[in-house]
């Protein structure tokens, strides 16, 4: 009664192929190919990522010591207090 999801659509003179996901080898070149473009991907965005989050990982904390070291009070204004 229904179509099914991949034949939702008629495409006239256009023919496809697919390949079951069965017959399909999953890990592919992945020691020849895939090891190597992640080090190479890696190493060409590194030096452009790296400096701004270690820049903003250093303002950040010594934002958050400035802030506790404010909250503290001065222990020099309640020496006399008795």
């Amino acid at each position: 009664m229904g179509l099914h999801f991949g034949d939702l659509a008629r495409i006239r003179h256009i023919i496809t192929y697919s390949l079951s996901p069965f017959e399909q080898r999953a890990f592919a070149n992945y020691f020849s190919k895939g090891i190597p473009n992640v080090w190479r991907r890696f190493s060409s965005s590194f030096f452009r990522v790296a400096p701004p989050m270690i820049a903003m990982y250093v303002t950040y904390t010594w934002g958050n010591n400035v802030h506790e070291q404010s909250k503290r009070k001065n222990p020099a204004d309640y020496e006399n207090n008795e």
